[in-house]
């Protein structure tokens, strides 16, 4: 398999997670992939019209791609249980609120990157940000103690996200106010595989 990557991608890095704690990393191949919606540029958009990453290119079937889709693919490739059944909904919830502030935060970057600096919108950036500190009260307030269960793709999502909001945002400190979240994330980040995909 090919895996279409960026390492500073957050959701490139939760399929990396995944692969490392489900012991699937050597079936992969990287792929450097980069661009932006303005310019494809080395995005794989053979595979994935949508000039996106991460995708995974498969041996016995159709590209996948959206991270949600990939590592649900290595889920149930490793039957690893990152899904649990009886807390699925829960756990889908987790990582699709992850997702949401990974999303946000890449929209603020584009914002930055993407247009000229007379014609950034400042409000538009604050918006973003209001969002994402709203879904991170969300976290502090009414999911720490699913944070502290047994590894599931929702935590993986929250860690990854978080690491991301450190690199491309760290001077917004996500962490005041959010003690019990920021224990949570510093033990999360300590896993073998958070150390070997930290984007930098």
């Amino acid at each position: 398999m090919q895996l279409y990557h960026s390492p500073a991608s957050p959701f490139v890095r939760k399929v990396l997670v995944t692969l490392r704690e489900t012991g699937q990393i050597d079936d992969v191949e990287i792929v450097p992939a980069s661009g932006t919606p303005l310019d494809s540029g080395t995005m794989p958009i053979f595979w994935n019209p949508l000039g996106k990453i991460p995708t995974l290119v498969r041996d016995d079937g159709p590209a996948l791609f959206d991270s949600r889709v990939i590592c649900r693919y290595l889920d149930t490739r490793a039957g690893a249980a990152l899904y649990p059944e009886k807390r699925l909904w829960e756990v889908l919830t987790l990582e699709a609120l992850a997702d949401g502030i990974a999303d946000a935060a890449v929209l603020m970057v584009y914002e930055g990157r993407c247009r000229p600096e007379e014609k950034i919108h400042d409000f538009w950036v604050e918006g973003q940000w209001a969002k994402i500190a709203r879904a991170l009260d969300v976290l502090e307030d009414r999911w720490t103690s699913h944070l502290a269960g047994p590894l599931d793709i929702g935590q993986i999502a929250v860690g990854c996200t978080l690491g991301y909001l450190d690199f491309r945002h760290g001077e917004r400190d996500w962490r005041t106010g959010r003690d019990a979240l920021a224990k949570w994330e510093m033990q999360f980040a300590a896993r073998p595989s958070m150390q070997a995909t930290r984007p930098v």
